[in-house]
């Protein structure tokens, strides 16, 4: 399944040279892809088990995320979310989990400086849906009740980290 950004990058016409020197009009489209999506590394830690199923009180929970993205092949791109998510309970780690999922995404015809903005801002969009899931049938198998994470803005997150 392809999905297409056309409100982000448009068509353009450019003017191409062929082998008899004739010049033709072409249109080369901007093409955003989808090609696979997979978990590329997960972790599950509960290094104080089973004692800490003792605790009944609530345990702190603490995100983070980070974002990568790099070339594979020509047009082709693996863009990978990295989430942590960390339980505690007083000074005690109760679930630890890593999970960072991945994308292989066609860039086609897309200028270079757009880029950054699509690694940071429309790739991770796709992936994190896929990373809330795992984190949540992680806990889940880990014998803890659900965490589920809260949708995440990306674009805010993009342009708060570009006035900083």
């Amino acid at each position: 399944m392809r999905w297409l950004f056309e409100s982000i990058f448009m068509k353009k016409t450019e003017k191409i040279e062929v082998l008899d020197s004739k010049e033709v009009n072409s249109t080369s489209e901007s093409n955003f892809g989808i090609e696979k999506i997979y978990v590329k590394d997960i972790s599950l830690e509960m290094p104080n088990a089973p004692e800490i199923f003792q605790h009944l009180e609530p345990p702190e929970i603490e995100i983070a995320m980070s974002n990568s993205g790099e070339k594979v092949s020509d047009n082709f791109y693996e863009v990978v979310l990295k989430i942590t998510v960390t339980a505690r309970i007083k000074e005690k780690t109760l679930l630890l989990v890593e999970v960072s999922q991945a994308g292989i995404f066609e860039l086609l015809n897309i200028p270079e400086e757009n880029f950054e903005r699509i690694f940071s801002v429309i790739c991770p969009n796709i992936l994190f849906p896929y990373a809330r899931e795992v984190v949540t049938d992680m806990s889940v198998k880990a014998g803890l009740p659900q965490i589920i994470l809260s949708a995440v803005n990306f674009e805010a997150v993009y342009a708060q980290n570009k006035k900083a």
